[in-house]
């Protein structure tokens, strides 16, 4: 973790069920908004590799995080698509830097790619639904 620190990630503190499958990480690279998971021994599956469910949560967490810095309006996913291309490895670095695909006055379109190195291990497309702010 202090590795990836001292690369410019700080760590995204969130109590509530991501504290129990990060800890995530963001990090600012000109323009673009990249986040990283270490692969840890709970992530994996009866197969020894990282669970399917856990790729989908930051795939899904890491395109609405994306989604509000580029709208500055809360979002809920309505709908997620995605597709396993290779198997992630207990202590690989996850990446993933989404990009918003399209945004209407109701909903964002976004695809994310996350990746271990340079191997696609997951694609990933969402709609998320802008929300009012909270009373």
């Amino acid at each position: 973790m202090k590795a990836l620190h001292a690369d410019g990630w700080r760590e995204i503190e969130d109590d509530g069920f991501i504290d129990h499958v990060g800890p995530f990480f963001h990090r600012k690279v000109g323009d673009a908004h990249q986040y990283a998971v270490a692969a840890q021994t709970k992530h994996r599956n009866l197969r020894g590799v990282v669970q399917g469910g856990m790729l989908m949560t930051f795939a899904d967490r890491t395109m609405g995080l994306a989604a509000y810095q580029a709208i500055k309006q809360g979002v809920v996913t309505i709908q997620m698509d995605s597709q396993f291309i290779d198997t992630a490895k207990i202590g690989e670095l996850l990446l993933s830097q989404p990009r918003v695909v399209r945004g209407t006055k109701s909903v964002v379109f976004m695809s994310t790619e996350v990746k271990a190195g340079e191997r696609c291990i997951i694609l990933a497309s969402a709609v998320f639904k802008i929300v009012r702010p909270r009373a």
